[in-house]
């Protein structure tokens, strides 16, 4: 029996496929919420390109407001080619970067996890991956895509040319540092931190304070690896990471690379916290408006998002459990979307793998 108290959870479909997934997303947390008497007040609001056309305003002021209200937020996708012309401070994504910096949701969670039912969905081979259970834990809100100053000018030569700052402060760095440490502590208690330190004084001092924090985390095994080597062992021996902790940049193409471990995009959900845990849960790919509308598009990164999102902000663990548990089910009864069928399963769309999760639970 879940406590008494009402959340309140702020959605945003955004765009491309971010409607479609998001409607099964929510079914799903409807029903878990059904099973496991939680109280819950939904709302919706717009973001993204969605917003642009509507407001012209990738982030408007009353979804903002939304935001800093409600206890969670779950959210689809933003951007396309609708909107690749425009300015880049007018973009869909300045309201994905808006989100996070208002509401200081300065650590990321990305799990790379390889469903058994799927190992031969993974591009590498089943001995590589199988078992893959790792944690990347970004800094979200710093770094080179934050850094100020950053633009456009005509230099010396009268050639254009483009500028962006790299910057972390130690409080930035300590803060991730931390939530990282108490990731690892819960796991295998093994951390990576990656940089690049031979060639970057921002990552310099990233290292030298992992290195100071790791005193105070004596029963978490602190290692460091350059970005480019770590890359290459994403691919070689994945299963040798438990938790990675890196930078915005770093960790943005990481974990897409870990994500293509476990054999589709489409499978992994993140969860982006503040200093209190509340956070916002969105599943790692993009708008994908190429299939947006076909009815095709893998909701279970959105599902499994809603699974994070009761775990860490809302604190129903069982409920989390459940979904987890459905999706599993879900996958030995051989449904897959387009992006993960293989000969002999059965091919369902985007509307099907919800009903399915649905009724698993």
């Amino acid at each position: 029996m879940s406590e008494a108290r009402t959340h309140n959870v702020l959605i945003l479909p955004g765009d491309g496929i971010g409607t479609e997934i998001v409607a099964e997303a929510e079914r799903v947390l409807l029903a878990v919420a059904e099973k496991y008497d939680i109280s819950l007040q939904l709302s919706h609001a717009l973001v993204g390109g969605s917003a642009i056309d509507a407001t012209g305003s990738p982030l408007p002021e009353e979804t903002l407001t939304q935001a800093k209200a409600a206890d969670a937020i779950l959210l689809g996708a933003v951007g396309g080619h609708k909107w690749d012309g425009l300015e880049m401070a007018k973009r869909p994504e300045k309201g994905l970067l808006g989100l996070r910096s208002n509401l200081e949701l300065f650590a990321n969670l990305r799990p790379a996890i390889l469903f058994p039912q799927l190992a031969s969905a993974s591009t590498l081979k089943p001995e590589v991956v199988s078992g893959l259970d790792l944690l990347i834990v970004r800094e979200l809100t710093g770094g080179i895509y934050f850094g100020q100053p950053r633009g456009e000018r005509i230099n010396d030569q009268g050639e254009r040319e483009g500028f962006n700052t790299y910057i972390y402060n130690e409080t930035e760095i300590r803060r991730i540092g931390r939530a990282a440490f108490e990731a690892a502590r819960k796991r295998n208690k093994r951390l990576c931190s990656v940089d690049k330190a031979n060639v970057l004084e921002v990552t310099v001092l990233w290292r030298n304070i992992m290195n100071e924090l790791a005193n105070e985390y004596p029963d978490v095994e602190l290692s460091h690896m350059y970005v480019d080597n770590a890359a290459m062992q994403l691919v070689r021996a994945p299963k040798q990471f438990d938790v990675m902790v890196t930078g915005n940049m770093f960790g943005d193409i990481l974990s897409d690379c870990a994500a293509m471990l476990t054999g589709s995009i489409g499978m992994l959900p993140s969860a982006s916290l503040n200093a209190a845990g509340k956070g916002m849960y969105e599943p790692i790919h993009g708008s994908a408006p190429d299939i947006a509308g076909k009815g095709i598009a893998n909701p279970l990164a959105t599902i499994m998002s809603v699974a994070m999102m009761l775990r860490y902000s809302l604190n129903e663990s069982a409920a989390a459990d459940a979904i987890e548990a459905a999706v599993s089910k879900v996958l030995d009864q051989g449904y897959r979307t387009a992006d993960i069928v293989a000969e002999g399963d059965q091919s369902v769309s985007t509307r099907e793998m919800g009903d399915a999760v649905v009724a698993a639970l």
